[in-house]
């Protein structure tokens, strides 16, 4: 599968330390604080106040102390910080910026699928709209999905029967992990979709030895997993994780393992503050051409412009974000 390129020249035509520069003084100058997720170019994860995955960002919105947030990422991680900060002024330098993940469900076919399901519990991925958060239990990210179901089964019973969506991959992983049977739906990220397992048996093939890491949304990890339990891949080797753990993954590798080769199956962006985290540490891509044309709409021209002008607002309607708040929060909470 080819996927879209990420449309960003190798080299901006633009100064970007001056640019970098501009955008610093402008979010000082408009008392904001600059959020960026872990798939944005270097450029932008470099000037922002916070790089993080879904999770993180939802954290850390949560709790800043500016009255503006100029967010980069995509539309529903703008929203997110919106339900969260609903004093605050949410920029997204992008209203373009969207999901493919976020769109594979809509409110009217998550109201049918309750409705054949009354009484079960539904758990929607963060990736999803502020209108499917309102009409959801609770929200999980990669990073704290296991733990999530875990806890509904805890405090609802070993029976609870889950509605989990929209990622397919995900929720197989999470049944895996808890050994839970949920209703899944087929949603998923094109990205991580595209990262298959030919690609890991490739660059597996081409270096020999090196450790493996895979988020759980891509569409290779079912596969991987079959393969850990029937012992065709050792599992000393393989680490499921989400983008925050991987970080923290390099972060531990550059003191204990300087050198090491590490297969990395996720969006390319995150290489980037891995690299910087661990730099004598060699880490390879399962799929040069996973990257998200979503995420990297959000340029420092853009952020530029979003600061000077005050523009690209997201604001998520009050009552939405009063139905929404509830299992974002119960998310972050459970995570804490």
């Amino acid at each position: 599968m080819t996927l879209p390129l990420a449309g960003v020249p190798a080299e901006a035509p633009y100064d970007v330390p001056a640019m970098q520069a501009e955008v610093r003084e402008l979010a000082r100058k408009r008392n904001a604080v600059i959020l960026a997720h872990n798939y944005q170019v270097p450029e932008i994860q470099d000037v922002a106040d916070y790089v993080g995955d879904s999770l993180g960002l939802s954290q850390r919105a949560a709790s800043v102390d500016e009255p503006v947030i100029a967010f980069c990422g995509v539309h529903f991680m703008a929203e997110t910080a919106s339900i969260l900060c609903p004093e605050k002024l949410v920029l997204l330098p992008d209203h373009n910026a969207g999901c493919s993940l976020a769109d594979s469900i809509t409110p009217g076919e998550l109201a049918a699928w309750q409705a054949q399901h009354p009484g079960a519990m539904t758990v929607m991925y963060v990736n999803t709209t502020a209108a499917i958060k309102a009409m959801t239990d609770y929200c999980c990210t990669s990073s704290n999905a296991v733990k999530v179901v875990e806890h509904i089964l805890r405090e609802h019973g070993p029976d609870t029967e889950i509605l989990f969506g929209p990622d397919m991959f995900l929720g197989a992983y999470v049944e895996k992990t808890t050994g839970h049977k949920m209703h899944v739906w087929s949603g998923e990220c094109h990205v991580h979709a595209g990262i298959r397992p030919s690609d890991i048996r490739d660059v597996r093939g081409d270096h020999p030895g090196a450790e493996f890491l895979i988020h759980p949304e891509c569409g290779c990890v079912t596969s991987v997993m079959e393969y850990v339990a029937a012992g065709d891949v050792d599992s000393e080797g393989v680490h499921m994780l989400s983008t925050g753990g991987m970080l923290k993954y390099a972060e531990q590798a550059e003191s204990e393992h300087p050198g090491e080769e590490v297969i990395v199956a996720t969006e390319t962006g995150m290489l980037y503050p891995m690299q910087q985290a661990a730099p004598d540490v060699k880490f390879i891509p399962a799929n040069n051409a996973a990257v998200c044309r979503f995420m990297k709409m959000i340029t420092l021209p853009k952020l530029r412009d979003a600061l000077r002008d005050m523009s690209g607002e997201v604001k998520v309607a009050p009552d939405v974000a009063a139905k929404a708040r509830i299992p974002i929060e119960r998310m972050v909470a459970i995570n804490g």
